[in-house]
């Protein structure tokens, strides 16, 4: 008899294990299509983790919503407070320093923040946006309920380890509190902010910027994404987003790439080296393999046509029509990314809505909907949690039948259900 010690060490699966093994040494990773949401791979991505700087793009996120609706400027100005200016001088933190008289705008602390994760930058933009940066994570919790992450925790606004802030950690939270975030939360995060405030990426694909450049206090900021063009990790099409690295963390890299119109969105969370070290090098090139996974074997492609018939059902019945059917057939094509070798596996499934019609029917009236479901194999869906539809409508329309006509097909209906009645009484007594 085989201990059950034993046996268990030949049935047992790693949680982390992804059914197509890319070689990541990463604690958890993600890649999603950056239109769709459609989730490409994924390799532990709901356990929460450090989330470290990469935290800055909620930060960025509620600048630029503040900023679309008006409540904040980019010509505003920031006075730099005691807090604020003691944090900036920690160069161990990654900050621009700033003075303690100093007055910067909005735009100088936000290029600050995301070309150069400046922490004190940061801080000040939550401090401007809310009051304080207590204020400021109840705001990010509420984005992020209302963007439908999960397993999430804000308790700073920065990413930075709450018990490097001297003791100034905002209220209501701990100093060994750390942010947290499953990656695919992380994933969803981006994907949303790409689709609400694209802009980010005219600021996130700088490679260096000098800071308040032309003054006494003019310092460079080199961007922490090495992947950018020009730089030591170049990888083609990089243009974002943000890179994190604390202790607690380890070495995270939310990137983002396009190529002939298809972009990427990944996500890498502590990833290290093949002796088990973490560094610049593991998360880029952990990123480097999701992007050549994902341009390499996934191209969008159309699924389903406009205007297919299901063979089992082309039509449904009406009643009081002049016709006593209509035709119906999907409205708009579906497409979306999948492996170049597996679009036959992707198949539709009908669902009516009405089993019926009554005229008159007006043609493209929404009868159900097809949902593409894969056949065989782990489909990991979309970011959104979302299914692929298309609505399923009439193709033609069926006018009313005269009052003449409805007179004569209501005595044929009367009799037929006479007729059905009785030969059902007689095959009863039988």
């Amino acid at each position: 008899m085989i201990p059950m010690l034993l046996l268990s060490l030949f049935v047992a699966v790693p949680a982390t294990k992804a059914e197509t093994d890319l070689g990541l040494t990463v604690d958890a990773a993600i890649l999603i299509d950056a239109d769709s949401g459609k989730i490409l791979y994924e390799q532990n991505a709901n356990t929460p983790l450090g989330i470290a700087s990469m935290t800055k793009m909620m930060t960025e996120y509620l600048l630029l919503d503040a900023i679309k609706a008006g409540t904040i400027t980019w010509d505003q100005e920031y006075h730099v407070n005691e807090y604020t200016y003691k944090m900036s001088q920690n160069r161990a933190l990654s900050n621009v320093p700033l003075r303690a008289d100093g007055i910067y705008t909005i735009r100088e602390l936000y290029e600050a923040m995301a070309i150069y994760s400046a922490n004190a930058a940061t801080v000040a933009i939550a401090e401007t946006i809310a009051g304080s940066e207590a204020e400021f994570i109840k705001l990010m919790n509420k984005k992020a309920e209302d963007l439908g992450l999960e397993g999430y925790k804000f308790v700073n606004s920065t990413g930075l380890n709450n018990a490097d802030l001297f003791g100034k950690h905002p209220d209501g939270t701990g100093a060994e509190d750390e942010n947290v975030m499953p990656a695919k939360s992380v994933a969803k995060l981006a994907y949303h902010l790409l689709k609400d405030h694209p802009e980010v990426l005219e600021t996130s694909k700088i490679e260096k910027k000098k800071f308040r450049e032309g003054t006494d206090d003019e310092i460079e900021m080199s961007n922490w994404n090495f992947m950018l063009p020009g730089l030591v990790y170049k990888y083609e099409g990089v243009d974002g987003l943000k890179t994190g690295t604390t202790n607690f963390a380890g070495y995270c890299f939310t990137g983002t790439a396009e190529r002939n119109g298809t972009r990427l969105i990944s996500v890498v969370m502590k990833a290290v080296d093949e002796n088990g070290v973490g560094s610049y090098a593991a998360r880029f090139d952990a990123t480097a393999k999701l992007f050549d996974y994902g341009f390499g074997q996934f191209s969008k492609q159309e699924i389903l046509p406009a205007n297919y018939v299901f063979e089992d059902k082309k039509s449904i019945p009406v009643t009081k029509g002049k016709e006593d059917s209509v035709n119906i057939a999907v409205k708009e094509p579906i497409s979306f990314m999948v492996k170049t070798n597996e679009k036959d596996l992707y198949k539709p499934v009908l669902t009516l809505s009405k089993d019926e019609l009554e005229a008159a029917v007006e043609e493209g009236t929404v009868v159900g909907q097809v949902v593409i479901e894969r056949t065989e194999g782990t489909d990991y869906g979309f970011i959104d949690g979302k299914e692929f539809t298309a609505d399923v409508v009439t193709t033609s329309a069926v006018e009313r039948a005269s009052g003449f006509s409805l007179f004569f097909q209501g005595i044929g209906n009367f009799f037929s259900n006479l007729w059905s009645s009785v030969t059902g009484l007689i095959g009863g007594l039988f």
